[in-house]
């Protein structure tokens, strides 16, 4: 009995690594790889190509002779050790620590490492008992895997638990490791899959950053504020941001102006197009087909309450996958540069305390903290091109707008002009002293009793 036992042991447990490294293999092959290896021609190929076009129930099979395999292993080891032992409480201890170090190393470790790294070879090798196997056994595993779907809370899966996005991602992080792939190829591929965990919340401009018109405006001013701001879709709205009427094209209005130059008069209204709005809750991959089949570019985010959030554009959501998208206007962040008169260009994303320390100021914000906010809060909206503002002795000019969003990026800096003592000293101009300086031009100066001017008597002195 011990000899028969031992035999079937290691034949059980050499089984098992060999359907174990088959399992890896056959996880770590492609469909394309299994067609390039058709397409060469090599022994085992033609299997492994049907195989792999159907992989979930063959790996099912595998999985399903493993289990098999190895509690036959586990069954026969503890028989030989309780024969070998005096009582059942060391059996049982001895055949633990045996059976941990079978199934860790020679059925675990050992046959999926080498299954990983020679996918290829063992997948060929595999294939052909695996497609027999899938045949003869296919209908058994199946059957157990809807009894272990019934008693599992939830849908389950119909081939089994054995592809999920978790392998696939380990796929990925070997193919990172072994620099198959690169580094912003695998971001890439994240997030992807992290797409539909995102929401429409997560990738809309805020409200606060978004350019709108108002909806009595004229196509004229709608044409100034396009130009300025560099957009090239506008939200028009009514008493405010809530209240969104529809969308106004940069482009229809060009075409309107010029066609018909007294066009520039009319209101925005006659060229607005209908404002799709989506739930700030939406998922983005539902809201990036949703757009595509509409052929929508644009639409308004809400809130629970109905307000708006924000707005999200197809860029938005293409930029949570392949990163932030530059145009040819945009240039790379720049630093802060000195100027001549002694001001300075800075990033509008610098820290007002960096920016201080450039004028010897303390600068104290509690509501902002970047260049672009500071200027942002004294104009009391979002500043374009060419806005100027004062603050704490400090003149801001905003300069250039950058980014497929159009903020702002870099402000000029300077120093206030010093008021002069003249200017100090000098006589504030009065509608009086402009009468009086208009009657003696033409009526000439009246003496007074000690050679001084007075002012004419038809005139008030103003305080």
């Amino acid at each position: 009995m011990t000899t028969p036992a031992v035999a079937i042991a290691v034949f059980g447990t050499l089984l098992a690594a060999a359907l174990t490294a088959a399992e890896a293999a056959i996880n770590r092959m492609s469909r394309v790889r299994a067609q390039e290896l058709a397409a060469e021609g090599r022994v085992g190929s033609a299997a492994l190509r049907t195989v792999m076009s159907d992989p979930a129930p063959h790996l099912a099979t595998l999985a399903f002779l493993r289990i098999i395999a190895e509690t036959a292993v586990a069954v026969l080891i503890t028989v030989l050790v309780m024969g070998m032992t005096e009582t059942t409480e060391a059996a049982v201890l001895i055949s633990i620590a045996v059976l941990a170090v079978i199934t860790f190393v020679v059925v675990g470790v050992s046959p999926r490492t080498l299954g990983r790294q020679h996918f290829d070879t063992v997948a060929r090798l595999s294939a052909p008992t695996t497609r027999v196997l899938r045949i003869v056994l296919g209908p058994v595993s199946r059957g157990l895997v809807a009894l272990g779907n019934a008693v599992t809370p939830g849908r389950g899966y119909r081939e089994g638990p054995f592809q999920s996005e978790s392998e696939l991602r380990d796929l990925l992080d070997q193919a990172s490791e072994r620099q198959m792939i690169e580094d912003d190829e695998r971001e890439m591929l994240d997030s992807v899959f992290e797409l539909g965990d995102t929401v429409a919340r997560e990738v809309m401009v805020p409200r606060i950053d978004m350019v709108t018109l108002d909806v009595d405006e004229p196509l004229r001013k709608a044409m100034s504020l396009f130009l300025r701001t560099g957009i090239s879709r506008m939200p028009v709205v009514g008493e405010d941001s809530d209240d969104v009427r529809g969308l106004l094209y940069f482009k229809d209005v060009v075409e309107r102006v010029t066609a018909d130059p007294d066009g520039a008069a009319l209101p925005v209204t006659i060229l607005m197009r209908p404002m799709p709005f989506v739930p700030e809750s939406k998922p983005v991959d539902d809201l990036l087909r949703e757009m595509q089949r509409g052929q929508q570019h644009f639409a308004i985010v809400v809130d629970e309450y109905g307000g708006t959030a924000g707005l999200v554009t197809i860029e938005d959501i293409i930029e949570e996958i392949v990163g932030d998208i530059a145009d040819e206007h945009d240039r790379d962040e720049p630093g802060v540069e000195a100027l001549p008169d002694g001001g300075y260009r800075v990033p509008a994303s610098l820290n007002l305390h960096d920016m201080g320390d450039l004028f010897d100021l303390d600068l104290q914000e509690s509501e902002v903290d970047t260049v672009g906010g500071l200027l942002t809060k004294a104009l009391g909206r979002i500043p374009y091109a060419g806005d100027v503002a004062s603050v704490a002795g400090l003149t801001l000019n905003a300069e250039r707008m950058s980014g497929r969003r159009h903020r702002l990026a870099t402000v000029v800096v300077a120093r206030q002009a010093p008021v002069t003592v003249a200017e100090e000293r000098a006589p504030a101009v009065t509608p009086a002293a402009v009468l009086t300086a208009l009657s003696e031009a033409v009526t000439g100066p009246s003496p007074s009793s000690d050679g001084t001017e007075l002012p004419s008597d038809d005139t008030e002195e103003t305080p």
